[in-house]
């Protein structure tokens, strides 16, 4: 989110592996935890593009789940294409 507050950066998130839970719409976080929805949002709201790994949303049964809204279910081959388009990459 912080990145968004330049116009100029364009920020795009993948999410793989166990993260793709992070983008089921109507979580219940407790009093006091961040909560990764409203981050999501946040980001999407500002013009980002997040989008998940098709193959890991099957191994994790998530895919017939509401998704957050603007969230899109993707390929590892737009994660290539992102990646070879992009100047900067940050991965964690």
């Amino acid at each position: 989110m912080a990145l968004q507050k330049d116009s100029a950066v364009e920020v795009r998130v993948f999410l793989m592996a166990d993260a793709v839970t992070a983008a089921i719409s109507s979580q219940n976080t407790p009093q006091g935890y961040y909560n990764v929805e409203r981050m999501i949002r946040a980001v999407i709201t500002k013009g980002g593009l997040v989008k998940l790994c098709g193959t890991c949303c099957d191994a994790r049964g998530i895919k017939p789940l509401p998704l957050i809204e603007g969230v899109e279910v993707s390929t590892l081959a737009q994660l290539a294409q992102w990646t070879a388009e992009s100047d900067k990459v940050l991965v964690f």
